[in-house]
């Protein structure tokens, strides 16, 4: 039950961190709405996302923190484990400055890249401009972010968990701020927006510098070199950060591809619904891959394969219990969830209809995200981060095809499905590997929970379909009544799974016993 309490408490702050930034986003369409300043203030906070996704998350969680557990070793030997962390340090700046540099002095190309060049929706060379500018506000937080995941993997391998998933809180207090003190026109509120970016990293830096201090983690600057050690990390990042990033992948080539083929507002549309989609990622799926890697590095560096595998088996169990009722209530609520969030002020009807079906494409894929998070740490604790890159290039190789089948026929809905299924595919792959190799087994327990976890998920969502409606004068009110609202909202949809995963057998009485019984014997 380790894993249930680590991931209470990292799941908790993400929680938290996800609803935050959730009334950030319910300001913004409310300042901003859904036009081509959002469009733009929205690529230009993609380009930094995508490297976070990509070297920060991908990187220092799927390479580094596996070479430093090594180091760490069973008994908690810090000393090779912190230099061989001052090292990487050291390392890792010289290239994220460089990195900056060429982003910043790239930012027009990026831009495009990112946008598709708004092609359909503004031609505008003034427009397009405005975009770039703001990317080259946003990018810096590029370097902040990825130095604050270097803390962040040291203070996960030293079991600090909360600390690290309390960090992105301070990035959306700073945007939050931002919109409650810094209004005006959509554009001006989109670059304060964009200000807020980088300044949120540094305080995510400054708070992760602090906490490893507090910790006994001071690393000295040295000079840059290239030993043994880096290499081999260097060797393990690419393929890691692809292979950790495939989602977001998806999500910038599903973006590109709105900016170019698609209407005004498209992009805003697609992000607001991945926001919200986010929401049970960050709890479960974060959370989970944060506390897997570390945990199943430590018991196969032990050579306790068989609890290695029955930790991964709770880890699945754990995150299906948790996201098979998110993806149906996901897709039956989607539109009076999107009106409760976002219809006000500049966001309207119109533009919640479009969001909604948007939310529901993407939710069909929720549990297949989630279970790269779970299945991913599978194949990096034992360093081998190319079959991962591999499995991952396929599905983008799928979420491309779809994408151009869907958008003609089904316009600014194509992408969500089509990321939902590139997922589904990565999952089902990865899945197969780690079982033709004997890396993973589905146990009995995990067998039989399953379907009867479906089946509750499935009531749940009979229940909130039939009950729809009858909180609209709630999320149609001011802000607080619709909040209280989507409160009970959720709160109806839990108590009505709970029920249903007792009346499916899925838990039983005597599950609950036990787990009370083992808190009181420790």
């Amino acid at each position: 039950m380790k894993l249930v309490r680590s991931l209470g408490s990292v799941g908790g702050l993400t929680l938290a961190s996800r609803i935050l930034a959730l009334v950030r986003d319910s300001l913004q369409a409310r300042y901003v709405g859904a036009n081509f300043a959002s469009d733009a203030f929205l690529v230009a906070f993609r380009l930094p996302n995508m490297f976070r996704a990509f070297f920060a998350e991908g990187a220092f969680a799927s390479a580094f923190v596996p070479m430093f557990n090594q180091k760490l070793g069973v008994n908690g030997e810090r000393g090779r484990a912190f230099d061989f962390a001052e090292r990487t340090l050291s390392v890792l700046f010289t290239v994220l400055v460089a990195l900056t540099l060429v982003a910043l002095a790239a930012a027009w190309p990026l831009t495009a890249m990112l946008s598709g060049g708004f092609a359909k929706q503004n031609p505008s060379h003034e427009q397009f401009a405005f975009a770039v500018q703001l990317s080259r506000i946003t990018i810096p937080y590029l370097m902040l972010i990825c130095l604050a995941s270097l803390l962040g993997g040291i203070l996960n391998s030293l079991d600090k968990f909360w600390v690290n998933a309390a960090a992105p809180i301070l990035l959306n207090i700073a945007m939050v701020a931002g919109l409650f003190f810094f209004q005006g026109t959509p554009e001006e509120t989109a670059r304060v927006q964009a200000i807020a970016v980088p300044v949120g990293g540094l305080l995510q830096l400054g708070w992760l510098a602090l906490a490893c201090r507090a910790s006994g983690v001071s690393l000295r600057p040295r000079l840059p070199r290239i030993d043994d050690d880096v290499r081999r990390l260097m060797k393990l990042i690419l393929p890691a950060a692809i292979g950790a990033g495939a989602v977001q992948l998806n999500l910038l080539i599903s973006t590109a591809m709105s900016g170019k083929l698609l209407g005004k507002g498209s992009i805003s549309f697609i992000y607001y619904a991945d926001r919200v989609n986010q929401l049970p990622l960050g709890l479960i799926g974060i959370g989970l891959g944060t506390i897997l890697l570390p945990t199943i590095t430590r018991l196969l560096t032990a050579g306790r394969d068989a609890e290695a595998m029955e930790t991964q088996n709770r880890g699945m169990e754990l995150a299906l219990f948790l996201t098979l009722p998110a993806m149906v209530a996901l897709i039956v609520a989607a539109e009076p969830i999107i009106r409760g969030l976002f219809q006000y002020g500049h966001f309207t009807p119109e533009d919640t209809v479009k969001c909604a079906w948007a939310l529901a494409g993407f939710s069909i894929g929720l549990p297949s995200y989630i279970l790269v998070k779970v299945l991913t740490p599978g194949f990096y604790a034992r360093q081998d981060t190319k079959t991962p890159v591999r499995l991952a290039m396929i599905s983008v190789g799928v979420n491309i095809a779809a994408n151009l089948a869907l958008i003609p026929l089904i316009a600014h809905l194509g992408p969500p499905l089509a990321t939902a299924l590139s997922s589904t595919v990565n999952v089902t792959m990865l899945y197969l590997t780690l079982r033709k190799r004997g890396h993973f087994t589905v146990d009995p327990q995990l067998a039989r929970r399953v379907p009867r976890l479906a089946l509750a998920a499935i009531l749940m969502g009979v229940a909130l379909w039939a009950g729809d409606g009858l909180l609209d004068p709630w999320l149609n009110g001011r802000i607080w009544e619709r909040y209280a609202g989507l409160v009970l909202l959720v709160g109806a949809g839990c108590a009505i799974y709970v029920a249903a995963c007792f009346a499916t057998r899925a838990f039983l009485l005597s599950d609950i016993k036990a787990l009370v019984r083992r808190r009181a014997a420790r």
